[in-house]
C-alpha cells in the first residue's frame, strides 16, 4: 500500500521527508516522484547503486566479440587469397569490430536505462498524480497497513501537502478539474 503526497516545490517536499523520517518511517519506505532527476539524497537517500555502467560495458564487450567474429569469421570461412596478404585483414576487421561494439553499447545503454527506470511499470497501479509532470513534487510512502497509511497522510497534511491520494487513486490533471 502506498500513499502519495503532492507538494508545490522541493523545499516543502524535503521538509515532509524529514518529518516522515522523524515520525518513524524509514527512507527505504519513502520515494520521490519528480519531473526533474534530482541526485540521490536531495529528497530521499535510496543508497541504490546504478548498474547502468556495467550494462553498457557488458554490451560493449559482447559487441566487440560479435563484431570480431562477424568480420574475422566471414573472412576465415570465405577466404579470398590476394597475393601474400593475410586472409583476416587488420583494418577492416578493426573498423567492423569498433562499429558493432558501439552499436551494442548504445543499445545496451538504452535497455539499461529502461531497466534502471523500471519501465514499463509491471505489476499493478501505483499512486501517481498528473501534476507531477507539471513541476509538482510527489512523496510516496510505502506502508504495510491502513494505520500506517493514515499516519503518513496525517504527516503529509501537516507539512502542507496538496490533497493526498491512496493506492491506485489518480487525481485528474488540473485542466480536467477546471
Amino acid at each position: 500500500m502506498e500513499t502519495l503526497g503532492l507538494y508545490n516545490n522541493v523545499e516543502e517536499a524535503a521538509v515532509a521527508v524529514d518529518r516522515l523520517v522523524a515520525a518513524g518511517f524509514t527512507e527505504g519506505q519513502i520515494t520521490s516522484l519528480t519531473s526533474v532527476p534530482y541526485p540521490d539524497g536531495v529528497l530521499v537517500k535510496t543508497w541504490r547503486h546504478s548498474i547502468l555502467r556495467w550494462i553498457t560495458v557488458g554490451s560493449g564487450i559482447a559487441g566487440a566479440c560479435a563484431g570480431f567474429l562477424l568480420a574475422a569469421g566471414t573472412a576465415w570461412v570465405y577466404p579470398v587469397q590476394t597475393g601474400d596478404k593475410a586472409i583476416v585483414a587488420l583494418y577492416p576487421t578493426g573498423i567492423i569490430t569498433y562499429e558493432i561494439t558501439m552499436l551494442f553499447a548504445m543499445v545496451g545503454t538504452i535497455v539499461g536505462m529502461f531497466l534502471e527506470m523500471k519501465l514499463p511499470a509491471w505489476g499493478g497501479d501505483r499512486p501517481y498524480d498528473a501534476r507531477i509532470s507539471e513541476g509538482y513534487v510527489g512523496i510516496c510512502v510505502r506502508v504495510d497497513d491502513e494505520k500506517g497509511a493514515e499516519r503518513a497522510q496525517q504527516v503529509m497534511k501537516e507539512t502542507g501537502a496538496l490533497p493526498t491520494i491512496k493506492e491506485a487513486q489518480v487525481i485528474p490533471a488540473l485542466e480536467d478539474t477546471a
